[in-house]
């Protein structure tokens, strides 16, 4: 046993002075998620007490599952349930192949600087805050100064009411969402297909594949589990919105249809002071997160994908 120790001691000794370079490349990346996703777990606790600022984390009493038999009973759970459900499956369905439909288009251009242009245009709103977004969407839709309302009304067509609609907001913030962060999506995809091998194309061409026949047969299968992971990792997400996003589009009039859980836990947690109520909600949309990682990796996996793990 103490030989297999120091052997295991010399080996990672070895491997560290091998990579060093690359292990202190990634430290800032390990830094982050210690500080910033591990260390607050800690806090994760105070979903089972009935937590007091004075009394602080070790000293609050405990209550156990109350908090969480409150949010259960409240019509609040269904309306925040369907409405997170209901703008993460519009995303799933049309939000998520998007990149993979624009990288199959990209992967066609044969002029090496037009294809650079449009990735270069497509990838800068991804640089624009939800700020911004939001500023340009009121801009252009406002009812009374947007400029789409006016361009309608000097056409002599009525002003349409897109801000403060309710049956538009989901498709709204779909819309948001595919407009600003597909092009920055296509580029896992695009280094994936980079990736092909030159001579399966060859191959195919030899066959009589034309360039669809090429796209469906070779380039989708080649980066099919580069698909299933980012699947996977985007259902782990299905419970999360974007709290900016939402928070920046969310008014009175759609309220019925905007509150999802981030915005929830924000409005009883930090307007309201009920840390510890808000805290439980936070984490039951973690654990549904995970348990649907989990379910989809072990789904992938019987598939014969490789997964996530």
């Amino acid at each position: 046993m103490l030989h297999e120790s120091v052997n295991k001691v010399n080996n990672l000794t070895r491997d560290l002075r091998k990579n060093l370079y690359l292990y202190l490349l990634a430290l800032p990346g390990v830094l982050f998620f210690i500080v910033f996703k591990y260390v607050p777990m800690w806090g994760v606790m105070i979903a089972f007490q009935n937590y007091s600022p004075l009394s602080g984390i070790l000293h609050s009493p405990w209550i156990g599952l109350e908090h969480f038999e409150r949010f259960f009973a409240t019509s609040d759970f269904w309306l925040l349930f369907r409405n997170t459900l209901a703008i993460n499956t519009l995303s799933l369905l049309f939000f998520f192949p998007l990149p993979i439909v624009v990288s199959l288009m990209l992967n066609e251009l044969r002029g090496v600087i037009y294809k650079r242009i449009i990735q270069s245009v497509i990838y800068m709103p991804h640089f624009l805050s939800w700020v911004i977004i939001a500023s340009l969407t009121f801009m252009l839709f406002a009812r009374g100064e947007g400029l789409v309302n006016h361009v309608l009304e000097a056409g002599g067509w009525s002003r349409i009411d897109v801000l403060t609609n309710p049956d538009l907001f989901w498709i709204m913030v779909t819309l948001q969402s595919m407009w600003k962060e597909a092009g920055w999506g296509t580029i896992v995809f695009l280094a994936a297909i980079s990736g092909i091998d030159p001579q399966i194309y060859e191959a195919a061409r030899i066959d009589g594949a034309g360039r669809l026949r090429q796209m469906w047969h070779v380039t989708l299968p080649s980066i099919r589990s580069v698909i299933v992971i980012l699947l996977i990792l985007r259902l782990g997400d299905i419970m999360d919105v974007g709290f900016e996003h939402i928070f920046l589009m969310y008014n009175g009039a759609v309220s019925q249809v905007a509150e999802v859980f981030d915005t929830y836990v924000y409005r009883t947690g930090i307007q309201r002071g009920q840390f510890s109520y808000s805290t439980a909600v936070g984490l039951f949309k973690s654990v549904i997160g995970l348990i649907l990682v989990i379910l989809s990796n072990r789904l992938a996996r019987k598939l014969g994908e490789e997964g996530v793990y």
